[in-house]
């Protein structure tokens, strides 16, 4: 049963996906619109979705100010440079190349998360204890805090062995350090415990924003600009997502990088050198969106 409307729960803040670069312009728009007045910070649920994991987990654990300024205050590395040592980049290439495959052959979105699971665990397998360690150190890393936030969060993620859509949060008895990686697990699966899990992107969009129906209003963060590598019959897509939100009575406002963005953000957005531009251009944009989502917020 659909909640009546004095029953709603009232904000919902949405961060998706988008490699190195989108993480760093979701901490910009934040910062940004801070800046102008608006603290999104303050949702009553907070849904991330890979890099959006991140940066959810980030801002419960430090000002978007202070997030803002270690991204600008970073030394990144040469934009010339390999967006991944010791030849990764081009196992990157390869590894969506894969994916490509496995989508196209797939027969709806349960079929993809499945075959994805299963290529996922491969890698993992060749990755090793070593790996699924590796990963955790990284991820860890890049959050101030290790403890659940005391507000609503929700990290989504995929489990790589039954393909089932995974979402935790303070009460699911997973550290969140550990379901930071699961959500942001790209390439090899990521364990925890005995389960496997793979990027929450596979779930159903890079967003997900279909997890905020019910609220009353809905701020979806979108580096990809709601783009989708799923056939369209799936009806995977960020605009759908906002259709059914809308058809549910809650008020969306989404936000997508513009120009000097994507610009900013390159051909590659898993490039440690766009960090500090995307941040840049993120902010710039964040404050001048400000004034306008002052109504969906207050």
């Amino acid at each position: 049963m659909n909640a009546t409307p004095d029953s709603r729960p009232s904000r919902a803040l949405v961060l998706g996906g988008g490699g190195s670069a989108g993480n760093a312009w979701l901490i910009g728009v934040i910062a940004g619109l801070n800046d102008g007045g608006l603290d999104v910070t303050e949702a009553d649920l907070v849904i991330g979705t890979s890099a959006g994991a991140t940066a959810a987990a980030q801002i419960a654990g430090a000002s978007p100010t202070d997030l803002l300024t270690a991204i600008l205050d970073a030394a990144p590395p040469s934009r010339s440079e390999p967006a991944r040592p010791d030849g990764r980049a081009a196992v990157w290439m390869n590894h969506l190349e894969r994916t490509n495959t496995i989508i196209a052959d797939s027969s709806d979105l349960a079929d993809m998360r499945r075959r994805a699971g299963a290529y996922a665990l491969e890698l993992a397998e060749a990755a090793g204890d070593e790996g699924n360690a590796r990963w955790r150190d990284t991820v860890r890393a890049r959050l101030s805090g290790v403890r659940w936030p005391d507000r609503g969060t929700l990290l989504t993620a995929v489990d790589a062995d039954t393909g089932e859509p995974v979402g935790f949060d303070r009460d699911s008895g997973v550290d969140l350090v550990d379901a930071v990686a699961a959500s942001c697990a790209g390439g090899p699966a990521y364990r925890i415990g005995e389960r496997h899990y793979i990027d929450g992107g596979y779930r159903r969009s890079s967003e997900n924003a279909d997890l905020a129906g019910g609220y009353e209003r809905v701020l979806v963060l979108s580096p990809l600009g709601g783009r989708t590598r799923h056939p369209a019959a799936w009806r995977s897509d960020l605009a759908t997502q906002v259709d059914e939100l809308r058809s549910g009575d809650s008020t969306v406002e989404t936000v997508l990088p513009d120009t000097d963005s994507l610009a900013a953000f390159g051909d590659n957005m898993m490039n440690l050198a766009t960090r500090a531009p995307a941040a840049r251009a993120g902010h710039d944009q964040g404050r001048r969106l400000a004034g306008r989502l002052v109504d969906l917020w207050s």
